[in-house]
């Protein structure tokens, strides 16, 4: 039999005992102060405990508030606790920590609670908010799949956890904790992921949608509602129920709740993706200029990061409007490409024009990246002619294909191109802004970046320097071939397709745009007055001081014609289109911000006869189609333009609040419409400017009027009422007759 244990044997096991646990817990705690001191590993120091660094995206912010687009490595954009709706920090409370307000960062009841459901195989996670945050903030390489590591690890997080609670309030905790997590589909953060899955901001999340986001946190694949809407809609049920177990719901809300479908409003967090793809890109290119221009650094003297550094880039950009002129294009694109194709039904487009197929092969992205192979000229033109799976653009999609790399070089040459600029002509701001037709396959801005020739856009120079020497648009000219003198060469004759004979007035020989009335004027005013007031107007390409540039034979950028022609509707005052207002640091510090400085191009005077001129052409010219066809009947002045060979065509629009210009062409001027009734600028660019337009009326929160150009306060003295003007010839006739003249 055992002898049972005496008193003194039962003291000394409880000694030894208590000995050994003690002793484990000096242990343990002397591991988790060598933990802190970084023995096992370097910890986020006090300063980094201060000031966290998290990779942030700056935002792209429209005059109206709301976000554009970002720059990002991580598509992170911060909120604070104001900004964010009540129902995600319950939702969020009631699903990862329910004691949150209650513990100091670690909640060691609920962390041996889970131990042990762990050990009889329910698997469970322990970690409190902070602690993930703590995981979130510091932990490069995220949570460790070996045991051990991924033991010392969450000791680490302990200890990292109970700093940040000793350093930040509950409130400060949560809302690092929400601008950190990942919520899948390029979403870091709660900002990210209510603009991505909802096209909403954090404050205005609902129930449902707040519960659906913090659902993905379990796992960005198995519960994303864009990849698995079953599983997210079941796991947002699961934790509406869990807010109401935690008395953070109401049944009956839950019962209303829970029978709403996901509900999704996606935008994809890409850089090609979204909105105004080409101005984002043209806006990054100015910022980092203007930042290395101006030595404009982080306060440590290190460049700012546009993709990191969670800057605040306000622009004028209006996002109603921009999306108006996007519709615009697409809308009308599509329809005109078709048309193009068939104009060229049963010809062959490439005749004679081996030269621009040859020129497009080595401009191709293909052809650089076989060249870094080492690849030989033989082995390319192999590689263009060998059928291969390729991605093409088309107005009805992508089109997954296999076909020739040259046969793709040539289906890109017959692709119209297209682009777009609006801007309000008081303040300068630009308003809209589409770069091209589609920033995936096309990268090369035609708004900014890109020239073509003007044609006829350019004839309202060569009229303003006429009225600005007196001539009234009532002053008729025979419609006749003009040649004009040229130093050095031979003489300038313009040729002229749609010549109308006899004696016309010069407000109608704009209107119809007749190439011999304006060489007319040119020969009267001199090309180096037309070329100077063109470059007061903002042109910044080469305007040569030749007679030709009255039928505008030189190249310019959009952003430069509509600058121009906003100093005729805003009172013959040109301010350049500007596009930022200012820029702020990630904690709102003023970085940079613009002003545009006004400039007197022309009197009032002249800028007022020329609204009056340019009215004249949509109301009885070559732009008639905006209002007889297009039903847009606001007093809205206009030019067509047409290059040679109908490879350009262009509209400029004006109105006192906002002036647009399109350009429609192929991107090599050697390949264009076979008729210019098909390819003037009347057929492919203004009705996009229409489109554009009519939307913008129907919006009453955009607040652009209808009402006409304000005539000068001091009247006009050019008379351009011609029923009036003729009344004064007669009567003229009449005086020299009596007088014998």
């Amino acid at each position: 039999m055992n002898k049972p244990l005496s008193q003194g044997d039962i003291r000394k096991y409880n000694y030894r005992l208590w000995k050994i646990l003690i002793g484990a817990m000096v242990l343990f705690a002397l591991f988790i102060v060598s933990i802190g001191f970084g023995l096992f590993g370097e910890l986020p120091s006090f300063r980094d405990i201060e000031h966290p660094k998290s990779n942030q995206a700056s935002e792209i912010v429209t005059d109206d508030g709301r976000v554009l687009g970002t720059y990002f490595v991580q598509n992170r954009s911060n909120v604070t606790y104001p900004e964010i709706s009540p129902n995600v920090i319950n939702a969020l409370i009631a699903t990862e920590d329910i004691r949150f307000r209650k513990h100091s960062g670690i909640d060691f009841k609920r962390t041996f609670t889970i131990i042990l459901y762990n050990l009889i195989g329910k698997k469970q996670g322990g970690s409190t908010i902070t602690q993930q945050l703590a995981l979130n903030l510091f932990s490069d390489e995220g949570r460790q799949k070996n045991m051990i590591k991924r033991t010392l690890q969450k000791f680490k997080e302990w200890v990292i956890a109970v700093k940040l609670e000793r350093n930040y309030t509950k409130e400060e905790i949560i809302v690092m904790y929400l601008n950190t997590v990942d919520f899948g589909n390029q979403a870091y953060g709660i900002k990210s992921a209510a603009r991505v899955y909802y096209n909403t901001t954090p404050d205005k999340l609902t129930v449902s949608q707040a519960a659906t986001l913090i659902g993905i946190l379990k796992g960005i694949t198995r519960y994303s509602p864009t990849r698995n809407p079953e599983r997210s809609l079941a796991r947002r049920n699961t934790i509406m129920g869990l807010m109401v177990k935690a008395e953070l719901l109401t049944e009956q809300e839950f019962n209303t709740e829970k029978e709403k479908p996901l509900g999704l409003r996606f935008n994809a967090a890409t850089v090609n993706e979204g909105i105004a793809p080409y101005f984002r890109a043209v806006l990054k290119s100015d910022i980092r200029r203007i930042f290395d221009e101006r030595s404009i650094t982080k306060p440590d003297g290190t460049p700012y990061d546009l993709d990191r550094d969670g800057l605040r880039i306000i622009t004028t950009i209006n996002y109603d409007m921009q999306v108006y002129a996007e519709e615009a294009q697409k809308e009308y694109m599509k329809i005109l490409q078709a048309s193009f194709l068939k104009s060229w039904k049963g010809r062959n487009p490439f005749k004679g024009k081996e030269l621009q197929i040859e020129q497009g092969v080595k401009r191709s992205d293909r052809y650089k990246a076989l060249i870094l192979e080492g690849k030989s000229e033989e082995e390319i033109k192999t590689d263009f002619n060998t059928p291969t799976k390729l991605t093409i653009f088309s107005w009805k999609g992508n089109i997954d294909t296999v076909m020739k790399p040259i046969d793709s070089v040539r289906y890109y040459k017959m692709l119209l191109r297209n682009a777009m600029m609006a801007m309000d002509p008081q303040t300068g701001y630009v308003k809209a802004w589409v770069g091209g037709i589609n920033y995936e396959h096309f990268k090369y801005d035609q708004v900014k970046m890109g020239t073509r020739q003007v044609g006829s856009t350019a004839k309202p120079f060569t009229y303003a320097v006429a009225v600005e020497n007196g001539y009234s648009p009532c002053f008729t000219v025979l419609n006749e071939p003009v040649s004009i003198d040229v130093p050095g060469g031979e003489p300038w004759v313009p040729r002229s397709s749609g010549t109308v004979p006899g004696y016309l007035t010069l407000q109608k020989g704009l209107a119809l745009s007749q190439n011999y009335i304006v060489a007319y004027l040119m020969k009267q005013v001199g090309p180096t007055a037309v070329a100077t007031l063109a470059k007061k107007m903002g042109i910044t390409s080469d305007v040569p001081p030749y007679p030709s540039i009255a039928l505008g034979s030189f190249d310019a950028s959009v952003y430069d014609m509509v600058g121009a022609y906003s100093a005729f509707a805003n009172k013959g005052v040109w301010t350049k289109p500007t596009y930022i207002l200012r820029i702020e640091d990630k904690n709102g510090v003023l970085l940079h911000s613009e002003k545009p400085i006004p400039v007197p191009a022309m009197n009032e005077e002249v800028a007022y006869i020329m609204t009056r001129m340019l009215r004249g052409v949509v109301t009885s010219g070559t732009g008639w189609r905006l209002a007889g066809k297009y039903g847009v009947k606001a007093p809205i002045g206009g030019k067509t333009g047409t290059t040679q060979n109908n490879s350009d065509g262009w509209f400029m629009g004006i109105s006192p609040q906002l002036v647009a210009g399109v350009w429609t062409g192929c991107e090599d001027r050697a390949f264009h419409f076979t008729s210019t009734a098909q390819g003037d600028g009347a057929t492919t660019a203004l009705p996009i400017f229409a489109g554009f337009m009519k939307r913008v009326y129907a919006n009453p929160k955009l607040k652009i009027s209808q009402a006409d150009f304000e005539p000068p306060k001091n009247g006009v003295s050019i008379v351009y009422d011609c029923n009036q003007y003729q009344q004064q010839q007669d009567q003229s006739t009449e005086l020299d007759e009596k007088l014998g003249f």
